[in-house]
């Protein structure tokens, strides 16, 4: 690890104008390429206090040997060398991109005599007319074979053309009407480029004209009795319509953009674009990019766009929309100005169409963030170098196979429920998740709440292994008394999946009747989801209960520090870690499982009714109940007889029905807020499930995991 400071340049040898600089290591090999407006300031914040840098930031000034710097005119200038040098070094410690590939583009070489229509990838040849890019190259053929009926275009190579005219035969595709044959001369030079001209104008965006006329002509052909010329116009116009079909209009204008959109976490984002060309879809690419630069959003979407145009294999529309701005934004428009040759609208849609299209480019990001984590995690080795990487940061003395993690969430101070997640051998085990409402108190304590659901997990096992001979169970009062618990698998209220084996028997882990124990299974390492306060809790509960052989850890939102029972210091796992990937998943994993819990109990208690609770009776006969009566107030006043008359409610189910609602206070009256009116239940109409609505509902901004 070298010191930073053996290489720091003296401040004024640093200029102040614009540049690209770069950091190599002790054997030359360049590590990081950055662009800076002014250079003195850039670098000089490279060589402050390590603590005060971020930890990627950290690493890569500690791992440099060097640097050194290139002078340039312009911000535009710097923005060009930078991505030239990134491309020729591949620094280690900038964006690497996964997906460089260059996406197929439906070509028209209006440059020669005879334009043709085919396939092209790579650079933009001069006098060549560019449709796309498209996502697969037979998406492309498949159109051009619907458009080839209208417009029969030369689509052969130079060889096959130039021998078709020296035999004095065309092609296939001239005899079946798919190609108007200027080889042969059916058509001359002037005729066919008008052919292509018109091919061109169509894939443009400009359909609606040429639809009508041919439609119009259709209409002349059969009022004049030539049904075998109207057919083939009516056949015309169904292979146009398919082929539009093939690329959905999605904005209602004839719009050339480029709209992207990133998901991203702390470790690795997601790229998605769609290319929009006459107001449709024409293709979609993507790329998964490594953050092992301290970069946000903004920087994400200036090194995406390096990427996109930079090489110059893809053509620069009049609109790129993205989610945050490059700052500054003034360099990158003049330069992607420069590329296209006129003006270029680099900004964020704000509101209609291109809004909603945004939306949908986001989701898209989302997915193949999410797609990419799940190969990335059902990989046998990544999981098993994960696993070992975690033993050695936290000096364990064997891999983690089993991983149980735990998350608090409210809404604040309001439902206050936990989750435990598990992960067996790196992948998640959803038949063990629990879940847990805190009831030892009221309010927001997130410590407190952990303590608590830490001591009636480990209370539970230690009952259960009680149950063998084991262990002897440490006397102290479960505040939570019987845990509500389930699994978003389908678990009942036991925590048991209902004549379902969950795996084999491992030791203590079946009670008497074979079923598998709840709680009976203790993991290697715990962790929970924050940061000292809560890994301190979670220690201050096992060590009540005299539990001294189960690993502890946890993980802090902010830098993803690792922090252990007593430390001061936490353990920094680098950033390119499977390890760390791996505690990410099932700290992230808790927290969706723990929110989950949280909205569905939140939903439920402002949605109650009066009927929900009694035993015995489900969703069926409650609707059945209300039907029959039409309102709660006619229901509450039947007798148990004419609660038997409803069709499925039996005499002990209308005894329990008629108890629960005698033993309970009416409703109080509901009000029409707009009129002052008092809304009586008695009316003779239909009515829903009973639901009790509160009269005022605030909706905090922020759900607190």
């Amino acid at each position: 690890m070298a010191d930073p400071s053996t290489y720091r340049p003296s401040p004024g040898a640093i200029p102040t104008s614009p540049g690209v600089y770069k950091f190599r290591d002790a054997h030359g090999r360049v590590i990081y390429v950055g662009k800076a407006k002014s250079l003195r300031p850039r670098l000089s914040s490279y060589f402050q206090d390590l603590a005060g840098l971020h930890p990627r930031t950290a690493t890569m000034v500690t791992t440099a040997a060097s640097v050194e710097w290139t002078v340039v005119a312009t911000e535009v200038e710097a923005l060009q060398l930078e991505y030239s040098w990134i491309k020729e070094f591949d620094p280690r410690f900038n964006v690497k991109y996964r997906d460089d590939k260059s996406y197929p583009e439906l070509a028209v070489t209006l440059n020669e005599e005879y334009p043709r229509v085919q396939v092209m990838r790579g650079a933009h040849k001069k006098g060549v007319r560019y449709f796309g890019p498209y996502g697969h190259a037979w998406a492309i053929r498949e159109t051009v074979d619907l458009m080839l009926r209208v417009f029969p275009v030369r689509t052969c190579s130079n060889g096959v053309f130039k021998r078709a005219a020296q035999v004095g035969r065309p092609c296939l595709l001239g005899y079946i009407g798919k190609c108007a044959a200027p080889c042969v001369g059916k058509v001359s030079a002037d005729e066919h480029r008008a052919l292509a001209e018109e091919f061109c104008d169509f894939m443009a965006g400009r359909t609606g004209n040429y639809l009508r006329r041919l439609e119009e002509q259709m209409q002349e052909a059969a009022a004049e009795l030539e049904y075998e010329k109207a057919g083939r116009l009516r056949d015309d116009i169904g292979a146009l319509r398919r082929a539009m079909e093939k690329n959905a209009i999605v904005l209602a204008d004839a719009t050339d953009a480029d709209l992207l959109a990133l998901a991203e976490d702390e470790l690795e984002a997601a790229v998605q674009i769609f290319h929009v060309r006459g107001g449709r879809v024409r293709g979609q690419r993507g790329w998964v990019t490594d953050k092992v630069e301290d970069v946000d959003t903004a920087g994400l979407v200036e090194h995406a766009l390096q990427q996109l145009y930079g090489g110059g294999t893809e053509s620069v529309p009049r609109e790129v929309l993205v989610p945050a701005l490059p700052e500054p934004v003034g360099p990158v428009k003049e330069w992607l100005a420069g590329l296209r040759g006129s003006q270029v609208d680099l900004r964020i849609p704000q509101r209609g169409d291109k809004k909603d299209l945004m939306a949908t480019v986001q989701r898209n990001a989302l997915q193949a963030l999410a797609l990419h984590k799940t190969k990335r995690a059902s990989d046998l080795t990544t999981r098993s170098r994960a696993l070992q990487e975690i033993a050695d940061a936290l000096e364990l003395d064997s891999v983690p196979l089993r991983i149980e993690c735990f998350d608090i969430s409210h809404l604040q101070g309001e439902d206050v429920v936990a989750s435990m997640v598990v992960f067996e051998d790196g992948l998640a085990r959803k038949s063990e998740y629990r879940r847990f409402q805190i009831k030892g108190f009221e309010g927001q304590d997130d410590v407190r709440s952990m303590h608590e659901v830490i001591s009636r997990r480990f209370r539970r096992y230690l009952q259960e292994r009680e149950q063998t001979g084991e262990w002897a169970v440490p006397e102290a009062d479960d505040p939570g008394g019987q845990d509500a618990v389930g699994s978003d698998t389908g678990h009942d209220a036991a925590g048991q999946d209902a004549g379902q084996d969950t795996g084999p028997d491992v030791a203590g882990t079946r009670d008497e009747t074979g079923r598998p124990r709840r709680f009976a299974y203790p993991p290697q390492l715990l962790v929970v989801d924050g940061g000292q306060p809560q890994v301190a809790a979670a220690q201050r509960a096992l060590d009540e209960l005299g539990i001294d052989d189960i690993a502890l850890c946890g993980l802090a939102k902010r830098l993803e520090e690792v922090w252990l029972p007593g430390e001061d210091d936490p353990v920094v796992l680098p950033r390119s870690s499977e390890g760390l990937y791996l505690l990410q998943r099932v700290r992230d994993e808790a927290h969706r499982f723990a929110i989950g819990y949280q909205r569905n109990k939140r939903s439920k208690r402002l949605t109650a009714g009066e009927l929900d609770s009694v035993p015995g009776l489900g969703e069926t006969r409650r609707q059945a109940l209300l039907k029959h009566f039409g309102s709660l107030k006619r229901l509450r006043a039947a007798t148990v007889d004419e609660l038997c008359a409803v069709p499925g409610i039996g005499r002990r189910t209308a005894e329990t029905v008629a108890a629960a609602l005698s033993s309970r206070p009416p409703a109080a009256l509901a009000v029409n807020t707009a009129t002052g009116e008092i809304i009586d239940d008695s009316a003779d109409v239909a009515v829903g499930p009973a639901r009790a609505v509160p009269e005022t509902q605030t909706a905090p901004s922020q759900e607190t995991p």
